[in-house]
């Protein structure tokens, strides 16, 4: 279970989405699948959980469900609307509709994601999208539905960076709709509890055991894993991160100069509007962490 979770979860739901629309049905339909994918990724946290403490819900979940409606809202309101903004795109663009559903689908996902990681990279790095994008980051245990929780306008960042450029290539509505189901299905797998062991496909994708390590909350340390699905992206920025001699803690996630970051949907939403406030001491390094990073170089 444990091995064949992962890869099952991603290949499965991507696959049963490709399959749907391949046979004719309406991109709705892609609703109540992500519905059971979140679902099934809820259960096997709660029968596999990689860490047990990180299962006992603090009172987030309905905030968390705000922030994955919204979104997920937003998402599908933007992908109705590419019939209507069809007259504003380039006619005739160079994008492959004539091929297969799955082969549009794959080439879709690597230029998605190299836009979406470079958004990513960037608000690590600039104070603006970083107020943004530090909602996502003020989560303090990880697990696969707080993938969704974003602040609505970093995800509009991340849309204009990885999606618009392909819409202006003549990206088809059906094809726009699997990337945002595939994008959903890889954030749960990214943030999930469940404890999978991954081995040497750590290298293709950038599953939980790759991006638990992004959120950790120790000054720019968390800055590292950057890549929503294919690790490649960071080897290439420098920023690719593996410590197999650490074992995460309870309470290694979050952002470790700011602990009393809002908590409540609407307050989270403020947040990035609000002055800046100051900004506590770090949170110290780990002696176990420490060694890790030592023995890696």
């Amino acid at each position: 279970m444990r091995i064949l979770y992962a890869p099952c979860f991603f290949l499965g739901f991507i696959g049963t989405a490709v399959w749907l629309i391949a046979l004719g049905a309406d991109i709705l339909w892609l609703l109540p699948l992500l519905g059971v994918a979140i679902l099934l990724s809820f259960t096997c946290e709660a029968l596999y959980p990689y860490k047990p403490a990180w299962s006992e819900a603090g009172g987030e979940g309905g905030r968390d469900g705000l922030h994955a409606l919204v979104n997920e809202t937003l998402n599908i309101t933007s992908i109705a609307a590419i019939p209507l903004f069809a007259g504003w795109l380039p006619a005739g663009g160079p994008w492959p509709s004539h091929w297969p559903l799955l082969w549009q689908l794959l080439l879709a996902l690597p230029l998605a994601d190299l836009g979406i990681t470079l958004v990513h990279y960037a608000s690590h790095r600039s104070a603006l999208l970083w107020r943004l994008h530090a909602v996502h980051h003020s989560v303090t245990r990880l697990y696969g539905f707080n993938g969704l929780m974003k602040h609505p306008l970093h995800q509009l960042a991340e849309a204009l960076g990885g999606v618009l450029p392909l819409l202006l290539l003549g990206l088809p509505q059906d094809v726009a709709a699997l990337l945002a189901f595939s994008i959903s299905v890889q954030l749960l797998l990214q943030h999930s509890n469940v404890d999978m062991r991954i081995g040497g496909l750590r290298h293709l994708f950038a599953w939980a055991p790759v991006h638990r390590l992004h959120h950790l909350k120790y000054g720019r340390l968390g800055d590292v894993n950057f890549a929503l699905f294919f690790p490649l992206w960071d080897r290439l920025l420098g920023t690719a991160l593996h410590l197999p001699s650490y074992g995460l803690a309870d309470d290694d996630m979050g952002i470790g100069d700011r602990p009393d970051y809002p908590q409540a949907y609407l307050a989270q939403l403020r947040e990035p509007f609000r002055p800046a406030t100051p900004a506590q001491p770090p949170a110290p390094l780990p002696r176990g962490l420490r060694q890790a990073l030592d023995q890696r170089v």
